[in-house]
């Protein structure tokens, strides 16, 4: 199991991977679901559900999160790739390499859609899924969050894990965070809920700060109060970030703690609280006892929101949406 965050390299050229090629063979032995469907383990179909979920993960969060180690990954991952249930590519990077990049292929986009009884488009796959995201703007960003979440899945209990699409399908009306999770103490005896903004730098603090109303709309509707976690890219950025933020929070009521990536793991003392100031930087166990008042903005996880309505065109239904549990329910098996 991996000890340290995967970090993303800046010196991404996202392009798709051109070395990997299918084997030839019929398109009917690929298609066919019932013949596929005998060849997967329940980890399989896990990985399936992640990734319509988080859209990409690289192999090595895959590896940490679901199997003994990187070799057994590698070689399960490629199975499944020749099946068509995952397609994949590989970053140019100016210094080094990147490991493979996975998303959701046409064959696990059509499980996926014959397990919820809908048609394939209402899935959102499309047959340029692995391009739009290899070229995506987004692309870092996407992967600073699920690697920043990967390891306090692997290294912490990680109940709750909701990617930005999904928070904004519960809660788009006053906020669109980067993910939404819960996050338990060892010992199971504290439960830290957390939103998390993903900061990479890019964007003005106006605009960070602009979203606070939206936090703080949301517990008054709710009755919740949930921590509001900003990682950001550096020291710099995280004291700027701090200076801007301090009298909106404190005015607010809202309890949010920061951090930048030079700090290290996320589990580890690097969250620093706005208000009130402690004495020095906390662990996510600490943060729970530092605001003891802290409750999940997600309650219940069987009390889901009803399926938007089909779209104009009315040919499909939307896929009924439910939670993944972030690691699979049979780590380690075969």
């Amino acid at each position: 199991m991996p000890t340290t965050t995967p970090q993303p390299n800046p010196g991404y050229v996202p392009r798709a991977a051109t070395r990997r090629r299918r084997p030839p063979q019929p398109s009917r032995a690929r298609t066919d679901l019932a013949q596929l469907a005998t060849r997967l383990t329940p980890r399989d179909l896990w990985l399936i559900r992640m990734l319509h979920e988080h859209k990409v993960l690289t192999s090595r969060h895959i590896a940490a999160l679901a199997f003994p180690c990187q070799r057994t990954a590698n070689r399960r991952l490629r199975d499944l790739y020749f099946m068509g249930v995952l397609d994949s590519f590989r970053p140019l990077r100016t210094r080094g390499s990147a490991p493979e990049h996975y998303t959701l292929g046409k064959a696990g986009a059509e499980l996926l859609a014959a397990q919820a009884g809908v048609d394939l488009p209402a899935t959102g796959w499309r047959k340029d899924n692995c391009a739009r995201t290899a070229f995506s703007p987004t692309l870092e960003h996407t992967l600073g969050v699920n690697t920043l979440l990967t390891h306090l899945a692997t290294h912490t209990t990680l109940p709750v894990w909701l990617s930005e699409r999904s928070a904004t399908r519960l809660w788009g009306d006053w906020v669109h965070p980067d993910a939404y999770a819960h996050t338990t103490a060892p010992d199971g005896s504290r439960l830290l809920p957390f939103f998390l903004e993903y900061d990479t730098g890019s964007y003005n603090l106006a605009r960070l700060e602009a979203k606070l109303p939206g936090y703080a709309a949301l517990a008054a509707t709710t009755g919740t109060r949930t921590l509001l976690l900003i990682h950001t890219a550096g020291a710099r950025r995280e004291t700027a970030i701090r200076q801007r933020l301090a009298d909106s929070a404190d005015r607010l009521d809202l309890p949010v703690a920061t951090t930048n990536t030079q700090l290290g793991s996320p589990t580890h003392p690097i969250w620093l609280p706005l208000n009130p100031p402690p004495t020095g930087r906390l662990t996510p166990t600490q943060l729970a006892a530092h605001w003891p008042d802290i409750t999940p903005a997600l309650t219940d996880t069987s009390l889901l929101p009803a399926p938007a309505p089909a779209p104009a065109s009315g040919r499909h239904a939307p896929l009924p949406w439910h939670p993944t549990p972030p690691r699979p329910p049979t780590p380690g098996t075969a």
